[in-house]
């Protein structure tokens, strides 16, 4: 995990949090908080807090897992799977594992859709997000 700092403040996990996150599990299909919701907000890593994910890129793939076909720009970083076929996606800043993304479906322009756990994500709605600026 060269890409902690030092300094970096990482929240606490649960062991399921961890399994998906550390440990680069899968969460079960249409089992996590995110996959129905779509209201506005900022999706961040669960474990450092970062953004990854604004809601308006958010998409239901019905694939059982939240769809997003683009991240805010550098805050994910792409690897090839070791399968060999998949591409990981993971948090830029903390190394969090966030699940795959997948190209040439065709679902948006973007011709990209990024799986992610729910697990891995914390949404931050917009009215809440608004609300900390002020402070």
């Amino acid at each position: 995990m060269s890409a902690m700092g030092d300094h970096m403040k990482l929240n606490k996990l649960t062991p399921e949090e961890e399994m998906v996150i550390v440990h680069k599990g899968t969460e079960a299909p249409f089992t996590g908080e995110y996959d129905k919701v779509f209201e506005p907000g900022t999706y961040v890593c669960r474990r450092c807090g970062t953004p990854l994910y604004r809601s308006e890129d958010k998409f239901d793939a019905r694939c059982g897992w939240p769809s997003f076909d683009k991240e805010i720009k550098g805050a994910v970083k792409r690897i090839p799977d070791v399968d060999g076929i998949r591409t990981e996606i993971q948090c830029a800043r903390c190394g969090a594992h966030l699940g795959h993304v997948f190209e040439g479906e065709r679902f948006t322009a973007t011709n990209a859709r990024h799986c992610v756990n729910s697990i891995s994500l914390k949404f931050i709605p917009k009215k809440q997000a608004k609300g900390k600026k002020n402070v």
